[in-house]
């Protein structure tokens, strides 16, 4: 990333957070911004659109172009395959296009080997019991289900001082003010290593 190119900023959280919420926000607040699609091997929903949800591509597909060093990160979900695109990334960034990747804390510690000058950025809840809660709201689980995303939650949130930033998604407003602000370098104050995001982290995870 040159100084005239684009920035590549790493978007992670725990299920339940709004991290897709506030990305599409952000995305349709700045067009410097743009969504990079990722690569998928799950099969496409009536809904969705290839190439713009996601690329769905076979699983020889997909391990051709692993093998062929196409991919910035790749994560096995369940034996379902993602990964982020190195050449879409790199073009957006030549243009000087902000590029946001969406991915999970795995993936985002490959990028941040591969590209250590993006900016990464953790989206949190306020609360243990706000991400239940959230979790709950949705109506699409069963309790155990629910229990057991609750527990991956906690485990992603014990990554959290891995990334650069914290963004604590208590007010949506508020939150997308922030994510806009870290993303596009303006703001600094949500730095991880901080006393002031010390003191969230801590009441978060000390609510389990």
């Amino acid at each position: 990333m040159s100084k005239r190119g684009g920035r590549l900023v790493v978007v992670s959280a725990p299920s339940g957070a709004g991290k897709t919420t506030l990305v599409r926000g952000l995305i349709a607040r700045d067009e410097r911004f743009v969504f990079s699609v990722s690569y998928t091997t799950r099969p496409q929903r009536p809904n969705e659109r290839d190439g713009i949800d996601y690329h769905f591509v076979s699983q020889d597909e997909f391990m051709r172009l692993r093998d062929s060093g196409a991919f910035l990160e790749y994560v096995d979900v369940f034996d379902i395959f993602y990964a982020t695109g190195r050449e879409a990334v790199a073009t957006e960034l030549r243009r000087g296009r902000h590029v946001i990747v969406e991915i999970d804390w795995q993936g985002a510690q490959q990028v941040r080997r591969q590209m250590p000058m993006c900016r990464s950025i953790f989206i949190v809840p306020p609360s243990i019991a706000a991400l239940r809660e959230r979790l709950t709201r949705r109506q699409t689980d069963s309790e155990q289900i629910i229990e057991r995303r609750l527990k991956d939650s906690l485990s992603d949130l014990s990554h959290w001082t891995e990334f650069d930033y914290i963004v604590v998604n208590d007010q949506l407003t508020k939150a997308l003010d922030e994510l806009a602000g870290i993303a596009s370098g303006v703001m600094r104050r949500n730095r991880v290593g901080t006393d002031r995001v010390d003191r969230i982290m801590q009441s978060i995870l000390s609510s389990r």
